[in-house]
């Protein structure tokens, strides 16, 4: 008996210990900020923007065409394509523009053998080809998320240690510098009240 309830109590010690690590780890590690991300926020607004997600990737013209470049070098720009294409088709209201440009996604990224073929799975596959009769503004929708966390997973955290994204980190950083140059510039220039005296 007494043995018994030595083995219950080491149990219990060492199960608090473990969550004590785990609850140490999980701070660290989860829920402080990553290092490169802290050493981002002290360069500029825009190149810090640029690394912080996918999703602040694409929302800029740059963004877009560096890691497309990346892509095609991983011999993967269809995922990127397919995404826009997708962001462009929900723009489109009209039933006849739609089920022309369903079309026309359907046969370059989804339809098996296509020569630019994203990888979906066969069911979302059949949905998105019974959807293709009265096609609605969202039926390539699982099929995006899907090659967006495709890309998300797999794809952005190796851009991030590519020179594609050194490129463009650089250049956003050195628009940023000749912002800051001419706006102080221009300020001494146009101020009256910035006269530099005779010293």
């Amino acid at each position: 008996m007494n043995g018994l309830s030595r083995t219950s109590l080491d149990l219990q010690d060492a199960n608090k210990i473990h969550n004590a690590w785990k609850s140490r780890i999980r701070h660290y590690f989860i829920q402080s900020p990553l290092p490169w991300k802290k050493i981002n926020r002290q360069k500029t607004n825009e190149a810090n923007l640029l690394g912080e997600s996918l999703e602040t990737l694409l929302s800029q013209k740059r963004g877009q065409i560096a890691f497309r470049d990346f892509l095609k070098s991983e011999f993967s720009e269809e995922n990127l394509d397919f995404w826009l294409a997708c962001q462009e088709f929900q723009t489109f209201d009209s039933p006849e523009e739609l089920t022309r440009r369903a079309a026309r996604i359907f046969e370059e990224f989804i339809r098996t053998e296509s020569p630019r073929q994203v990888n979906v799975d066969f069911y979302t596959r059949q949905i998105i080809s019974q959807s293709l009769q009265q096609p609605s503004p969202l039926c390539f929708a699982v099929a995006q998320k899907k090659i967006y966390s495709l890309m998300a997973n797999g794809s952005f955290p190796r851009f991030i240690q590519s020179e594609q994204y050194r490129v463009l980190f650089d250049a956003a950083s050195k628009r940023r510098g000749l912002g800051k140059h001419w706006k102080a510039r221009h300020r001494a220039d146009t101020s009256p009240s910035l006269e530099m005296s005779p010293q």
